[in-house]
């Protein structure tokens, strides 16, 4: 059993003409606000770029040290330099050195490069606070421990507000 094609001279032509139109009409389309189209693309894949934030920086010293009359003078570079200053301090050589031994599965390698240099204080590390967090910490020393010499009384009567609220202790409260 064949398929019958419904398809005679007069049927192709018409496919072929509608096709032709549909061609034409998109060309024209095309021709007509296809430069609109474009901007407009252009446009939002400009509001998708990332915004760049400013790279924080320690402030620069007001005055530039003193130059001594001895020193012979050199003559200035065409091309400044630029100084990139990391926010870290560079890491001394035998922490450095915990990096290439072992690996870290073994607690060894990055793992304990990590751990050492997680021991140090920030501001050891870092040439300067990077975020505000940090500054709620910075420089505040080692953590001390503070020995309670008063009696059991003392830190009783101390514990408790002495604004009025709760100010009569009740018995069951004092099972110390």
């Amino acid at each position: 059993m064949s398929r019958q094609l419904n398809m005679d001279t007069l049927r192709q032509n018409f496919w072929k003409e509608e096709y032709l139109r549909e061609m034409k009409l998109r060309c024209e389309w095309h021709r007509k606000y296809g430069t609109l189209v474009k901007a407009k693309q252009k446009a939002k894949a400009a509001a998708r770029l990332p915004l760049k934030l400013p790279t924080l920086m320690p402030k620069a010293p007001d005055s530039p040290p003193p130059v001594s009359k001895t020193a012979p003078s050199k003559a200035p570079s065409p091309v400044p330099e630029v100084h990139f200053q990391s926010e870290m301090y560079p890491v001394s050589p035998d922490t450095k050195a915990l990096l290439y031994e072992g690996i870290s599965h073994d607690f060894q390698g990055r793992y304990q490069y990590l751990n050492t240099r997680k021991l140090h204080l920030p501001e050891t590390r870092y040439l300067f606070p990077i975020t505000t967090n940090f500054t709620y910490g910075w420089q505040l020393g080692p953590a001390t421990k503070q020995e309670m010499v008063s009696c059991k009384m003392c830190r009783i009567e101390s514990f408790f507000r002495k604004n009025g609220a709760f100010a009569l202790l009740d018995p069951r409260d004092l099972a110390l």
